[in-house]
């Protein structure tokens, strides 16, 4: 499966639990790290456990191999390793303090909205 297609699919599990503020890096020419970072954020450590468990769940419906999934403990910032998409799940307070959009600048950002509701 092509990375954006996985970025579609955690896309849409973020916005069925109401994640907000979804931001997506395009990752190519900056990184080799990965093709797309997704960072989003969540009101909660509930909420952030309930949106990393919705991603999970659909790249497993989908048959896309998760690598790691780091710090669902704590659950203020859940990190899920899909290879070549990165998706970063925060409390806004941790969100604000890591800064990955600035982190990442010179990243360009993906339109997502085809894939979620203004």
């Amino acid at each position: 499966m092509e990375s954006k297609e996985i970025l579609e699919i955690a896309v849409k599990a973020a916005e069925n639990k109401r994640a907000e503020d979804l931001t997506a890096l395009d990752m190519t020419k900056v990184s080799l790290m990965a093709d797309y970072f997704l960072i989003m954020e969540a009101n909660s450590s509930r909420q952030i456990q309930a949106i990393a468990d919705e991603i999970t769940d659909q790249m497993a419906a989908n048959g896309v191999k998760m690598r790691d999934v780091e710090g669902k403990n704590e659950a203020n910032w859940i990190l899920i390793d899909l290879g070549d998409v990165v998706v970063h799940v925060f409390q806004k307070e941790q969100r604000s303090h890591y800064n990955l959009e600035k982190l990442w600048s010179d990243a360009p950002t993906v339109d997502l909205g085809q894939w979620v509701e203004a």
